[in-house]
């Protein structure tokens, strides 16, 4: 399919793409919670990690990864860090000893409150509905899963190209 020069134009127009207002949006977002979140020592990526321990502790670095769309090289520091502040601690499964389990510490459990303080003080701050907020929680997590989806095509298809060359 070749597109004409006005297609090509009209669809690389900043205001067209899908992409930018979420990309915006989601800087906004941190800048927003920056403040708060040095109040409590930690950075919004260290947050994300807390909120997926205070959910369920004692998760993996991978487990953890999955929730959060990060790898584990992009983990670990995050996860260094919360041990050296003391909120987590980093232990050995018992049944694997190969698995280490992030766990939450007394200070680590602690900040739950303060953090779900300031959370609901910056949506209350926002101006939005709950229902708005709902309306677009539910559109972010469809695309989530639509580009989650393209990601695994696009995965599969190189793993079946890489296959096919290996063939050659």
């Amino acid at each position: 399919m070749s597109l004409q020069k006005e297609q090509i134009n009209e669809i690389l127009k900043l205001g067209n793409q899908l992409c930018f207002p979420f990309y915006a949006a989601s800087r906004l977002i941190v800048q927003a919670y920056t403040p708060a979140l040095e109040k409590l020592n930690i950075t919004y990526p260290q947050y994300l990690v807390l909120m997926v321990l205070w959910e369920k502790d004692g998760q993996s670095v991978k487990d953890i990864g999955k929730k959060l769309f990060l790898d584990s090289g992009t983990l670990t520091p995050l996860m260094q860090k919360l041990v050296s502040h003391g909120l987590i601690a980093r232990v050995r499964a018992k049944r694997d000893d190969r698995i280490v389990l992030n766990m939450l510490t007394p200070a680590g459990r602690d900040l739950k409150a303060k953090a779900a303080e300031m959370s609901f003080s910056l949506f209350c701050k926002s101006g939005l509905t709950i229902e708005e907020a709902e309306q677009m929680r539910t559109t972010a997590k469809s695309l989530i899963s639509k580009m989650t989806k393209l990601k695994t095509l696009k995965e599969n298809s190189e793993e079946n190209q890489l296959a096919a060359d290996i063939q050659i």
